[in-house]
């Protein structure tokens, strides 16, 4: 099939920029700034990591409204003012008097992450390519993948001669300067006539054939499910394998490893589509995803294997995100695909807010994080024997 609607000139690449700098502004600055700020404010790590989590669970909740909206009026509307909604954000970070004003402003930034981060870029790309959308695919996510790697130690250098709030001001305007563009000039304002048939909103009736379909229930759960495990081992590998006896500076390369595999995945998931049926993939990377959060609950060393063993981990998350990015299309085709894949990605987000704080909470619970590991490699064997189902 050829694209179902006409692209922008550029409108890929310049996607792919503004995906990058969302994802890094958006996202990743908190982890990076927790330490200052919790120095700074007198208010724990986790408390200051709770924001992102509050933030991300509104990014949840509103990616079901979003995605008709983008399926109505076309992304430039949407994806713009989400990029101007996170530009306020930030700036209300950079200024926030306190706590209350603080989770204020990621919950801001949480509608900005709606609309900008990868279920309405995933929206964009599938409308733009439709049955050949897995190459683009590809490419926005190991774009997107880079952008702890590019902007990490920006944010901490402008840490260091700005203080966070400076910081924080800094990046309001970077986003403002080399995201806001991207979305404005190069993506379309409206869907083109061959499109706007299924632009149409689509009746309740319409939504509830797919959403309330007992197999896209099955599938929503068993992703949701196993996106949550695998990150939850995954985002925790460096008190994991100190554990197993690792030094702390091991550990933290472990943990870069890992993002290492996740690109590295993503590099073969066309292959593997190639090759397979949607559900015979969708098992093949459960099953997995599960023998390797087996692995690392029972693999006590040597530390080399484990670290090996947590890359390949890696490696299927990062694939995790194409499969999740192509789930509903495969299986549904692509009409009213943003409001279906809003509903589709809700649960999924959520897992994905709550698994960092998750992993450190069960393993208080189960004494130790080799155990959360064993927890969560039994969630992920449910999953893949759901996802036959599928």
């Amino acid at each position: 099939m050829s694209t179902t609607t006409d692209k922008p000139r550029g409108g890929l690449a310049a996607l792919c920029v503004a995906e990058l700098v969302c994802w890094g502004l958006l996202y990743y600055s908190l982890p990076v700034a927790v330490t200052p700020i919790s120095a700074d404010m007198g208010w724990s790590h986790t408390t200051v990591t709770a924001a992102l989590t509050v933030g991300l669970i509104v990014s949840a909740l509103m990616g079901p409204t979003v995605g008709r909206m983008l399926d109505r009026h076309g992304p430039q509307l949407i994806m713009g003012a989400g990029t101007v909604i996170g530009v306020l954000a930030l700036g209300l970070v950079a200024i926030a008097p306190n706590l209350f004003v603080f989770f204020a402003a990621w919950i801001l930034a949480g509608f900005a992450q709606a609309a900008t981060l990868y279920p309405p870029a995933f929206a964009v790309i599938t409308r733009w390519y439709g049955a050949e959308r897995t190459k683009p695919l590809t490419t926005i996510t190991l774009v997107g993948g880079l952008a702890s790697t590019v902007f990490a130690p920006i944010i901490a250098w402008l840490i260091d001669g700005l203080g966070w709030r400076g910081t924080y001001g800094v990046l309001a305007g970077l986003l403002a300067v080399l995201a806001l563009p991207m979305h404005l000039f190069f993506l379309n304002r409206t869907w083109t006539d061959e499109a706007s048939a299924s632009a149409v909103k689509p009746s309740r009736a319409e939504l509830r054939q797919v959403t309330r379909d007992p197999r896209f229930i099955t599938l929503q759960i068993a992703v949701a499910i196993a996106t949550f495990t695998l990150f939850a081992v995954t985002i925790n590998i460096i008190p994991l394998i100190i554990e197993r006896g690792a030094a702390y500076s091991l550990a933290a390369i472990a943990l870069g490893l890992v993002g290492f595999g996740q690109v590295a995945g993503r590099f073969g998931y066309p292959s593997l589509e190639r090759h397979t049926s949607t559900r015979a993939r969708t098992v093949i990377l459960f099953a997995s995803g599960a023998v390797g959060l087996w692995l690392l609950a029972f693999v006590s060393g040597p530390i080399w294997l484990l670290i090996g063993i947590a890359m390949l981990t890696g490696g299927v998350r990062g694939c995790m995100t194409l499969l999740q990015a192509t789930a509903v299309s495969d299986r549904w085709g692509t009409k009213n695909f943003g409001a279906i894949n809003g509903v589709f990605v809700a649960p999924i987000t959520a897992g994905t807010a709550l698994a960092p704080v998750a992993g450190p909470a069960l393993a208080g619970v189960l004494c130790g994080y080799p155990m959360m590991a064993v927890a969560m490699a039994g969630l992920l064997t449910l999953a893949t024997l759901l996802s036959a189902r599928t």
